[in-house]
């Protein structure tokens, strides 16, 4: 589980309700009402923004303990983004005021939503800073190790859903060709591997380290 989420034992502490979706299924829309917030318990999740006279730019790939729809909270009255399923997936959709309530309370759950909503923002400004000073290849490697939930104290390595190699494109800002050949070269290394599912492994870190 995400070291920031310990506090939830499990998904059902939050409430709510799971709803299952498909690949590719709409979750919401950019535009939407936004009066809940989500918990990814299995599968992966997409989020994109559109802006006036623009294409759609993935803005963050999720995985199993994420949140999201979460600026809900904040007051936003409507989606800045469109979610869309990677794959099929277990989502719990919590209420906004049920998580507020749980905010309220200061205990050892809501210190750690605050502390998962906090290391959110951190990841966004490093996903900015990594546009600006990693190469491509780098990029992939820390999407593919943060979806994973890899960091250095983590397990050996992580299955995760087998992603598109486009939608991974855009996220990390380059071309399909490319992501292919960083997929094939990372494979060849022992850095990942295909089984049915996406094998993330501790090694792939390695590709950060080379700056």
């Amino acid at each position: 589980m995400n070291s920031h989420l310990r506090g939830f034992s499990s998904g059902a502490s939050l409430g709510g309700k799971v709803s299952r979706y498909r690949n590719k299924q709409n979750i919401y829309m950019q535009g939407a009402p936004a009066y809940t917030l989500f918990y990814i318990q299995a599968g992966g999740v997409r989020l994109t923004t559109r802006t006036k006279h623009q294409p759609s730019a993935v803005t963050a790939i999720l995985g199993v303990n994420d949140f999201f729809g979460e600026l809900c909270l904040a007051g936003y009255p409507l989606r800045v983004s469109t979610a869309v399923a990677l794959t099929a997936s277990s989502i719990r959709i919590i209420q906004k005021g049920k998580m507020l309530d749980i905010l309220r309370k200061r205990n050892k759950a809501s210190n750690s939503l605050v502390a998962y909503l906090l290391s959110s923002i951190k990841k966004y400004q490093d996903h900015v800073a990594d546009l600006l000073t990693s190469s491509a290849e780098q990029r992939l490697a820390r999407v593919l190790l943060r979806l994973a939930h890899l960091d250095e104290k983590g397990p050996a390595f992580v299955e995760i859903p087998i992603l598109n190699h486009q939608v991974l494109a855009e996220m990390v800002g380059t071309t399909r060709p490319r992501i292919n050949l960083f997929m094939n070269r990372f494979r060849k290394q022992g850095f990942i591997d295909y089984d049915g599912g996406l094998e993330v492994r501790q090694s792939l870190r390695k590709v950060l380290r080379n700056r």
